[in-house]
């Protein structure tokens, strides 16, 4: 199997090529090569995916079985598209790395797959979409929406689009696990969002890329969801958490109306907190039906332990700063909650 990746030097793009050279596929990886690094047993080509001409270099490179895309997430759909009209002919299959956040009732609502979807042309610039009030629809939903047709208008029925939830594991950029993690091994007293029996549902970046590479070696194609289908407790993300770590520290339950009546921002002051109904329930069974079978989400956090612990930095990005609450805000909260 010849694969063609679009990125490809870090978390998912290098999951992806571990995982297409442990199957004996030959790699080709097309990158500015300013973040991350080559995995060893890649072919390289440079190049900047927004350049045209670029893209045309690449394509003499031909032809690929299949293209996985890892590297569109902050594309418009128009670069998406030129992509897709330069490599068109020589490439047989594409696989699109999208999200959840396609769907016009995300975070609100259970999804499958037949959800609807947000409506966006193929050739938007960044400029289109919105933001709901409350935070849904997400610009960047309507952005990824018309990423996806980019692709399908395409390629059809040989275009398999994968839509992930939140993705963990080690290498992670965003710094959600990673900010858990550090504040278990600071130890004390740790807000924590109740119930501690709710489920939420991140999946290991190493099982996305796995899954992807699984269904589009089997000629699968349409749209799928990747998201736990176990998930975890809050209880047991940060038991977990604290066990690997070895931090001596203790979660205090908050009830989630007590920390939005203090101001605790969703999604970000505490990382994977967000009280909408439907965030944690996205249906993966077409992915599972088709063999989809993750890890325990306690293998998912030890694993990312220890390449933090083993000195792992991520690449640098913007995104991990919106990431934790400050330790004074932290103690400040535990007080007033309690009080």
């Amino acid at each position: 199997m010849r694969l063609l990746l679009l990125g490809g030097g870090w978390f998912l793009g290098r999951a992806v090529a571990e995982s297409a050279l442990a199957r004996g596929w030959q790699v080709t990886t097309f990158s500015r090569g300013l973040s991350g690094g080559d995995v060893p047993g890649v072919e390289t080509v440079r190049g900047d995916r927004t350049v045209r001409q670029d893209l045309a270099r690449l394509a003499k490179a031909g032809p690929w079985d299949l293209v996985v895309d890892t590297s569109s997430s902050e594309l418009p759909p128009r670069d998406v598209l030129m992509a897709v009209e330069v490599l068109e002919t020589t490439v047989a299959r594409w696989a699109h790395v999208s999200t959840v956040s396609v769907y016009k009732g995300w975070p609100h609502e259970p999804l499958t797959e037949d959800s609807e979807v947000l409506v966006a042309p193929a050739d938007a610039d960044e400029s289109f979409g919105f933001t709901g009030t409350d935070g849904s629809p997400t610009q960047y939903g309507f952005q990824k929406a018309g990423a996806e047709n980019a692709v399908l208008n395409a390629f059809g029925d040989r275009a398999l689009i994968m839509r992930p939830g939140v993705i963990l594991g080690p290498g992670e950029y965003v710094g959600r696990l990673p900010w858990w993690l550090h504040r278990a091994a600071r130890g004390g007293p740790i807000l924590a969002p109740a119930p501690p029996e709710l489920r939420m549902q991140p999946v290991d970046v190493r099982d996305v890329a796995k899954v992807t590479l699984d269904l589009a070696a089997a000629g699968a194609h349409g749209p799928y969801n990747v998201a736990h289908p176990d998930g975890i407790t809050w209880a047991g993300f940060i038991g977990t958490c604290l066990d690997v770590t070895g931090g001596s520290g203790y979660p205090v339950w908050a009830d989630s109306a007590d920390l939005i009546r203090h101001g605790v921002k969703q999604w970000t002051e505490l990382p994977l907190w967000r009280t909408h109904s439907g965030v944690w329930s996205v249906d993966p069974s077409r992915a599972v039906a088709a063999g989809f079978s993750p890890r325990p989400l306690e293998e998912t956090i030890a694993d990312t332990w220890a390449w933090l612990h083993g000195g792992g930095q991520a690449v640098p990005h913007p995104r991990a700063a919106e990431h934790g609450i400050a330790p004074a805000r932290e103690q400040q909260l535990l007080a007033e909650l309690s009080g």
